[in-house]
């Protein structure tokens, strides 16, 4: 706890304190779009697996 305390007011001594919620919701926009885009390629993956899966069976 206190290294993460240190790091913040490190952050704050940096980019002051007015653009910590721009760096925050940036931050989040960043994994939000991550997390889609994993999505979306395991999405077709699991489709291309049932096609081989199925053409095995016959």
């Amino acid at each position: 706890m206190p290294e993460l305390i240190v790091i913040l007011v490190i952050v704050v001594i940096i980019f002051g304190a007015g653009k910590l919620p721009e760096i925050g919701s940036g931050i989040g926009k960043g994994i939000k779009n991550f997390k889609d885009a994993t999505k979306k390629e395991e999405e077709p993956k699991k489709i291309d697996d049932d096609k081989n899966d199925s053409s095995k069976a016959t």
